[in-house]
């Protein structure tokens, strides 16, 4: 038993070969022309036509080839020694934000300047180059601008130099940051420009652009400032804000990227899970391991106990219990006999199986539930970022009033007029370069992230925090969400003379022998209860559907009513609680004791412990809440009756719990989804917050934007909560950073200097951005002590 599990795990991370380029590179480059499959020159079955010989992997291709030998020579085919295309050549690259852009390399959407990603992410994708890149900007350049910053706050009192070599230095430090770590939002800044789009980056590449120019030229040709502008033997430089500003938004980038990759990783997950390889049993009897991508339909193949189903298929031969769960939903194995349907990537529990593969490739459930997450993370585009909506508008007032600033000074203003009118024009630019703006949602956003790591709560991105709050509707499965999902021992019923730990006992004692989940179970529960096993001898699991042996000189037999029947025992004394144990959810096995029942077994699977106060916090803050689960309708009703939930779906499919969430968000509703295992990966990745239990699937983990690190359903409530209080501190934040830009804009525009002759100090500028940038780092932390709520109440 112990020998099977491992190697069932040892299966668990296979990668899967679903396409082209996941096969072997050292692949034989002759081909069958009929299959495609990879043949060598000793392959014994062979044809010759048109002078040229061909190989074929078997007696049937070579067949289907002479009926009809210009069938299968197409173009495609007819160069055997030609190598495939790599599966990356063809490779569409689209916005998240604007799915109508479309390109066929990586780059930055034109509209927004975010990231293009790969349509279809394969298995062989590896980092983001844009992370890379912009990792290794961040890197190189942050010790530089750390100097630049230090030389601007201490630098007149360190007075390592003169203050116009100060500025000298200041400007070859800057320069690698602005020019080279910078350089990439220049070009989004002009792209946003030259499309029309104003967003973050106009606005990041419009200050520290200006805040950089205005700085060498005070450095280089400070004569051509007024005097006015000299303040301690040098023309005030403004290097450091667009070296501070350049990094925390490289560091922010950064942060987005990482994010957005998880989301590519819930499809890899997914190609992970079914095996490389299959074993194939040729018409001879032989037997032999392929690559998943080489089985057939029709073809015989084998599966070991431990192993995974490679395809979809039929049973021929065997008889086993698959753990069907990860795509299904059903906690309980499931016993496959002779003619029962297979599912791809599901584990084979115990007896080995012969099956006929009967869909392959992209025909697979699986290959489907990979194309249904993909189309439902396409279709829900991430909101717009806060930032940017500001900052669309922002940038038109702030051109504007720059523009109005110079004609006004160039027209109206003291001699020499029209310089005058361009410095403030300038220092317009600088005041409203977007250092507080830059830092207003990413520090809420990290301190709340943060804050819900510690009570178990991860958000993947700063879109989860940002919609979790609007949340009306919360769909939940059932297995492992709301209940433990694996099977427990629940009760025994005995009958007289045997009693209830006679009877546990004596069936853990023949289920020693069983690898099946239900009988670890059973084991489980005798030993929790100190029950000594007796040795089982002439133990037989054949049926499928039971188990027999003899233990102390007893033939027992354990299995349910179709096996009891089989074994001529009758079974109608337990027959009313079997029957209300199996309304209430449970599986019931029934033990008899030569030849006459002796009592029954029932395994089910527990609901967690917080799952009722959790949903009753949640029905009382105004959520619909509705269950969907792939298990049985009878034991979905009986879940959802004992927790007070009136909408329930049951025996849905991974397709219909997608269709579910579509037809919710079509109605108007904002979606949450909360799951654990592969079936719920589709409906997580479309639903507006996705939410999956820290104890699932890492497919589930990966598709959602939030994670219930323990599987504690309380901790919606808590992520409900922290949603609002970090979007109020969002605005606070933007609040603060707009009211100094608010106050300095008029200033360095000049508006005062009729009345008190003002104008913007460099030193007063630098001094307004250093505390906008502190009251949003304060004010950002003060999330730290908020006050969440986390269920119990």
């Amino acid at each position: 038993m112990n020998h099977a599990s491992n190697k069932a795990n040892g299966y668990q991370h296979d990668t899967a070969a679903l396409t082209p380029a996941t096969q072997p590179e050292t692949a034989p480059t002759l081909k069958d022309p009929v299959c495609g499959m990879a043949v060598t020159p000793q392959a014994k079955h062979t044809y010759e036509y048109g002078g040229r010989p061909y190989y074929f992997c078997s007696a049937g291709c070579k067949t289907r080839f002479a009926a009809d030998p210009q069938k299968y020579l197409s173009p495609a085919l007819a160069e055997p020694t030609t190598p495939a295309p790599p599966a990356a050549t063809g490779t569409v690259y689209t916005c998240p934000m604007h799915p109508e852009v479309r390109q066929d390399h990586a780059g930055s959407c034109p509209k927004c300047g975010m990231a293009l990603e790969p349509e279809l992410p394969s298995l062989n994708d590896e980092e983001s180059p844009e992370l890379t890149d912009f990792t290794r900007r961040f890197w190189w350049t942050l010790p530089l601008t750390v100097a630049v910053a230090t030389l601007a706050m201490l630098g007149h009192r360190l007075q390592w130099f003169e203050m116009q070599t100060q500025s000298w230095v200041e400007l070859v430090l800057s320069l690698p940051v602005v020019l080279w770590a910078g350089w990439p939002f220049f070009v989004r800044g002009w792209q946003s420009v030259v499309t029309r789009n104003p967003n973050m980056w106009t606005l990041i590449s419009l200050g520290t652009g200006a805040a950089f120019v205005y700085s060498v030229v005070a450095t280089v040709a400070p004569q051509v400032f007024p005097a006015s502008f000299l303040a301690m033997g040098r023309v005030s430089v403004y290097f450091e804000a667009a070296a501070v500003i350049i990094s925390l938004t490289l560091l922010g980038q950064m942060m987005e990227l990482q994010a957005r990759s998880k989301t590519s990783a819930a499809i890899q997950s997914l190609l992970g899970l079914a095996p490389k390889t299959a074993r194939r049993i040729a018409d001879d009897g032989t037997e032999a391991d392929i690559p998943l991508t080489h089985v057939h339909i029709g073809d015989r193949l084998r599966v070991r106990p431990g192993e995974k189903v490679p395809v979809d298929g039929v049973v021929l031969e065997g008889t086993s219990a698959l753990d069907e769960s990860m795509l299904t939903g059903e906690p309980m194995p499931v016993s496959k006999r002779v003619g029962d349907a297979l599912i791809g990537a599901t584990l084979n529990t115990s007896g080995a199986l012969v099956m006929k593969a009967q869909r392959v490739g992209a025909a697979t459930m699986l290959a489907q539930i990979v194309q249904m997450v993909v189309q439902a993370q396409r279709s829900r585009a991430p909101m717009q970022r806060m930032a940017d909506q500001v900052a669309k508008y922002f940038v038109v007032a702030v051109v504007s009033i720059a523009a109005l600033t110079f004609v006004a000074w160039g027209v109206f203003g003291p001699q020499p007029s029209w310089v005058y009118g361009l410095i403030n024009a300038v220092a317009v630019l600088i005041i409203a370069c977007p250092c507080a703006l830059g830092l207003a949602t990413p520090m809420s956003i990290m301190v709340a992230m943060g804050r819900g790591a510690t009570h178990g709560v991860l958000f993947r991105d700063a879109a989860a925090i940002e919609n979790f709050r609007k949340i009306d509707t919360l769909i939940v499965d059932k297995t492992g969400t709301l209940t433990e999902g694996k099977p427990v021992f629940d009760r025994a019923v005995a009958v007289a003379p045997f009693t209830e730990d006679q009877v546990l006992q004596l069936a853990a004692s023949l289920d020693q022998g069983s690898e099946h989940p239900l009988a670890s179970a059973i084991v489980r529960a005798a030993s929790g209860r100190k029950l000594a096993l007796d040795k089982v001898e002439g133990f037989d699991s054949a049926s499928g559907i039971g188990v027999k042996g003899t233990v102390s000189g007893k033939a027992l037999a354990l299995g349910n009513t179709a096996f009891m029947q089989q074994m001529g025992v009758d079974t109608s004394p337990l027959q009313t609680q079997a029957e209300a144990l199996r309304v209430g959810g449970a599986s019931v096995m029934h033990l008899a004791a030569g030849g006459v029942l002796a009592g029954l077994l029932a395994v089910s699977d527990p609901i967690k412990p917080s799952t009722a106060a959790a949903l009753a916090s949640l029905k009382a803050s105004g959520l619909r809440i509705i269950m969907a689960t792939g298990d049985g309708l009878t034991t979905a009703q009986a879940v959802a009756q004992r927790l007070g939930i009136t909408e329930v779906h049951g025996e849905v499919k991974p397709a219909d719990k997608l269709a579910l969430v579509t037809r919710l968000q079509k109605e108007g509703r904002i979606v949450a989804m909360a799951g654990d295992g592969i079936n719920d990966a589709p409906a997580l990745a479309k639903a507006d917050v996705g939410i999956a239990m820290g104890t699932g699937t890492d497919v589930a983990m990966n598709s959602a934007q939030v994670t219930l690190v323990k599987g504690d359903l309380r901790g919606i409530a808590t992520a409900r909560e922290l949603s609002n209080a970090t979007m109020a501190n969002m605005k606070q934040n933007l609040g603060f950073a707009f009211v100094y830009n608010a106050l300095g804009i008029p200033l360095a525009a000049g508006v005062l200097f009729p009345f008190t002759g003002w104008l913007l100090s460099p030193m007063v500028a630098a001094l307004a951005m250093s505390l906008s940038s502190v009251s949003v780092i304060t004010n950002a932390l003060r999330l730290r002590n908020a006050k969440l709520n986390t269920g119990n109440r």
